[in-house]
């Protein structure tokens, strides 16, 4: 066990789990819904579907009618294989309609998908609360500056490689132990550079076989406790699903939903979902199986 996860385990076990998004305190003890919107032609599941602000702005409203707690918007694929895209065709594609949704719907918790510091410092200008970076500041460590300087809380993803060869032959020697020593290694550094809240996200399906992922999903409980800050679970739609049962991404929303609450029983606070409506199910199902009270749903 390396010194990062030794420090993450004596350090880290607590359970802190209220973030601050724009002065107001959400509290993910009891688990929240993050709906997707991808401002992407080459996402895998819904690349291409919202173009036009019209379009854009009915779909959020959609998912908050499904009761979405928060959106994640993102303008750059992360498919297995996907193309780079510049920081000007990000900007292009994300801030005249990020203007538009915080015109419309001003109190919603947004977070923003980009790895390039100044998007995020935009986004956040703009009324953005949540920076949520598939490369947890490794593309940019900059990136962990912006979180401070505007007291956003920042989401940490391991990868292995890249989106355009993570799938190639991702390769671990324990691939739990590994995406925590590096989790812990970003986690230290974003503390260091003054990032406030911190959630970690294991990364499922970046630069991981179906195997990989699954090992993760068993020991989500072990991460939560060793970490014991807020777990974002992005398991919608991913392909070990659609491998492990042989079926298209199309029909992957029955798996989603068992493997969703399984994520929660197993101490996730954030699920990341292309379908709102039926996370949000799960999740009050989880609440009340909990016995919590009716009232928190």
């Amino acid at each position: 066990m390396s010194q990062d996860l030794i420090a993450a385990k004596n350090t880290f076990f607590r359970k802190n789990l209220l973030i601050n998004c724009r002065g107001k305190l959400v509290d993910l003890s009891t688990p929240k819904v993050m709906g997707i919107l991808n401002l992407t032609p080459d996402s895998f599941h819904d690349g291409g579907r919202y173009t036009g602000e019209g379009q854009i702005l009915s779909h959020i409203e959609k998912m908050l009618n499904e009761k979405a707690d928060m959106i994640d918007i993102g303008a750059v694929s992360s498919r297995p294989g996907a193309k780079d895209v510049s920081e000007d065709e990000e900007k292009s594609r994300l801030l005249p309609i990020l203007e538009s949704i915080v015109k419309k719907f001003p109190e919603l918790v947004i977070s923003i998908d980009t790895f390039r510091p100044g998007i995020a410092d935009s986004c956040l200008g703009i009324g953005a609360s949540i920076i949520n970076d598939i490369y947890a500041g490794t593309f940019d460590e900059k990136i962990f500056g912006v979180a401070a300087k505007h007291n956003a809380p920042l989401i940490i993803m391991h990868m292995q490689n890249t989106p355009a060869d993570m799938q190639e032959s991702p390769q671990y020697e324990d691939v739990v132990l590994d995406v925590c020593d590096f989790l812990s290694s970003r986690y230290h550094k974003a503390i260091e550079m003054g990032v406030k809240d911190v959630i970690i996200d294991p990364g499922f399906g970046f630069g991981k076989t179906v195997e990989h992922n699954y090992n993760l999903l068993h020991s989500l409980d072990y991460i939560s406790n060793l970490f014991g800050i807020p777990i974002l679970a992005g398991i919608s739609r991913k392909s070990m699903i659609s491998k492990l049962l042989e079926i298209r991404t199309d029909d992957t929303l029955n798996g989603t939903s068992a493997l969703n609450m399984l994520a929660l029983i197993k101490g996730a606070c954030i699920l990341r979902v292309h379908d709102v409506k039926e996370a949000v199910e799960v999740r009050n199902l989880f609440i009340v199986s909990e016995h919590k009270p009716y009232d928190r749903i």
